[in-house]
């Protein structure tokens, strides 16, 4: 701008705050922005935030993927520490929300606690494990989940929640439907029995004779290592889909045209079948959007290759899941969260757009 003040001419210049990126903060790096970015080290901070502005939590975004530029305030919940409290049978572990999911299962092995080592290298924060219920090689964190404290945004309120309130599913819990966007999870705390046996009921796990839960978590690395990319090489968000659960009826008219379909029991009536084999058996590791694409070694797994925009992404999506319909008669559902501008996107979102 320029301005004059007698015989002189002044230059004053405006200062434009930058916009905060989000690239770095989901592991699938579409590039994306937010209004503001607030760091929550303390549960005491969630006092004191304007929960009337648009919003959005997110712990290390390994879950998460944002489409857009998001027109609101993401809240990162990044508070740490971990506390052990040993009893006659067993441990509980209350850990804080922001801390790293596999760093807090390498140190429950480290100090001979065990039960969840099957759940190693999945990314994410502590505070994320219950909402999405995550589960691999034979466990889910449910079974360890003794209470989990958080913040309700609509009461004003730290609350407490019992595993049996939590009400968890199949990648699934109250905290995405009830308490969907307004619980902040600050703390879980977790039961471990000190009578354990490995779960080695996974395929490639049963290779392991009596083994030690160190040894059981070296093997699930090495497995995971194998068929999954490190986001920080090729960005990715884990697995894309769900593993969709359809009733025995179904799954028998398909097993007779495809013999070799994986199959896991469920609940009564029904059976999980494998996503990524639906999705490689349907052609699509041969597709390719702009710089989306399944990944070749496990085709659940949708990686970014870089110069992709949320559009690819949505439309890649889209193929894919039409793709599966078409020839399996099965819908499959995003396990990751999509976020649009005006925040997560519904399936009806995505097809709309």
């Amino acid at each position: 701008m320029l301005t004059k003040y007698g015989n002189m001419h002044l230059f004053t210049y405006k200062l434009v705050a930058p916009v905060p990126s989000l690239t770095a903060l989901h592991t699938f790096a579409l590039p994306s922005t937010a209004n503001n970015i607030v760091k929550i080290t303390d549960s005491q901070q969630l006092t004191k935030i304007d929960w009337q502005r648009r919003h959005l939590l997110l712990g290390e975004g390994s879950n998460t993927v944002f489409i857009d530029d998001f027109a609101g305030d993401v809240i990162l919940v990044a508070n740490k520490g971990i506390e052990v409290t040993e009893h006659d049978d067993s441990y509980h572990v209350r850990v804080c929300a922001g801390e790293n999911w596999h760093q807090f299962v390498s140190y429950c092995v480290s100090n001979e606690i065990y039960g969840i080592e099957n759940l190693a290298l999945i990314p994410g924060t502590v505070g994320a494990a219950p909402v999405q219920n995550i589960g691999a090689y034979g466990v889910e964190v449910k079974n360890f989940i003794h209470l989990v404290d958080g913040f309700d945004i609509e009461v004003g309120q730290f609350k407490t929640l019992s595993a049996e309130q939590c009400q968890f599913g199949y990648r699934d819990s109250v905290f995405k439907h009830h308490y969907k966007s307004r619980f902040v999870i600050t703390h879980v705390e977790f039961s471990f029995s000190k009578t354990w046996r490995p779960n080695l009921s996974y395929g490639p796990l049963q290779s392991l004779k009596a083994p030690t839960a160190q040894q059981v978590l070296n093997e699930v690395i090495k497995i995971r290592n194998s068929k999954l990319p490190n986001p920080s090489v090729l960005p990715n968000a884990g697995s894309f889909f769900k593993n969709p659960i359809v009733p025995e009826k179904h799954f028998n008219s398909l097993l007779a045209r495809f013999p070799e379909l994986p199959n896991y029991p469920s609940l009564p009536g029904f059976k999980k079948l494998a996503a990524g084999w639906l999705i490689e058996q349907s052609g699509l590791k041969q597709e390719k959007i702009g710089g989306i694409a399944v990944h070749q070694q496990q085709a659940l797994v949708v990686v970014n290759h870089g110069q992709s925009t949320g559009n690819d992404l949505i439309n890649y999506i889209k193929l894919i899941r039409r793709r599966v319909l078409d020839k399996f008669n099965i819908a499959l559902e995003p396990e990751v969260r999509l976020i649009g501008k005006l925040g997560e996107l519904t399936l009806g979102d995505i097809d709309d757009r």
